[in-house]
């Protein structure tokens, strides 16, 4: 269907809005109730949608409303648009007072205590008004996050191809090391072999790559993987585990170098083959960043340039 005066006089925002309340709740009724309307009055704003673009938008059924694929193409467009208007009214009072505004950030762990951490402290001194929603995940769920607009930008390794709507930013190269903490023994020696590690007490975040990589970098050397004691999405358990000394863990090197050394781990003095990664901002391409955004981006840069320059 061409884009043309009539679709572009009769297509409004509020319509648009409805819609994707409907699909969004699965029920006229529901998305009625959200916009203090009435199931009829919603029925027929979506009617006239579907008369206006000449498509089929929803399906209805006993199990409620679903949408097309139509519908799914119109609300992945509308989430944009919605999307791009909420940066604009930002931009707005951005202009209006430099020292406020608001942000949506995605991180790994590791990413938001060395990266984000810092950067935001200084931000929050200097503009107190400013406000930062921080979201600390793993990749997968930070590409789904920023691919859905729920964050603006997503810091983090780049292990993999990325999604073909995101475009990264590379801040430094950086590699996976070997660490445990500062009173362990095996601190005191100078070069440790993966052997030495085979029945030391393991303990990783719930993640795939930390797993596969250690287990990767022992059987290439002809060693059966080391047995994986504790693996743990709770940060709080790991900093508790590794405040014992005991345990051996991988993490990003950069973890351990800002914006201070780590105050629990160590880096033991053996290799992991295969473990660097660069390290990116990542966003959506063709997406307006916020002057916000733009601004923690410089901060960013700024902290990691010492790592590039590495």
């Amino acid at each position: 269907m061409p884009w043309d005066d009539r679709i572009r006089r009769q297509l409004r925002l509020r319509d648009l809005d409805i819609l994707m309340a409907v699909i969004d709740a699965g029920s006229m009724s529901k998305a009625a109730t959200r916009f203090n309307m009435s199931q009829p009055a919603v029925t027929k704003v979506i009617a006239d949608l579907e008369h206006t673009l000449g498509a089929r938008l929803v399906n209805r059924s006993r199990r409620g409303v679903e949408a097309t694929p139509h519908g799914l193409a119109l609300v992945k467009r509308g989430t944009a648009v919605f999307d791009e208007l909420r940066h604009g009214v930002e931009d707005l009072d951005f202009l209006s007072d430099p020292t406020a505004g608001e942000i949506r950030i995605g991180c790994t762990e590791m990413v938001a205590s060395a990266i984000v951490w810092p950067v935001l402290d200084r931000l929050t001194q200097q503009y107190p008004r400013m406000i930062f929603n921080v979201v600390a995940a793993d990749a997968p769920v930070l590409n789904r996050d920023l691919s859905d607009r729920k964050v603006e930008l997503a810091i983090s390794r780049i292990a993999g191809p990325l999604p073909e709507e995101h475009t990264a930013e590379i801040l430094f190269q950086d590699r996976l090391v070997v660490a445990t903490g500062a009173k362990n023994p095996l601190m005191r020696r100078r070069r440790i072999a993966l052997a030495d590690l085979a029945t030391e007490p393991w303990l990783l975040p719930f993640d795939n790559m930390f797993a596969t990589l250690v287990s990767d970098s022992f059987r290439a050397t002809g060693l059966a993987p080391p047995r994986l004691n504790v693996s743990t999405s709770s940060i709080n358990l790991r900093n508790e585990l590794w405040a014992t000394g005991r345990y051996i863990t991988v993490i990003p090197e950069f973890a351990l170098r800002l914006p201070r050394r780590h105050p629990l781990l160590r880096a033991l003095s053996v290799d992991l083959p295969n473990s660097r990664h660069p390290v990116a901002v990542r966003t959506l391409k063709n997406r307006s960043l916020s002057p916000l955004a733009q601004l923690f981006i410089e901060r960013v840069r700024a902290l990691t340039k010492p790592l590039a320059k590495g």
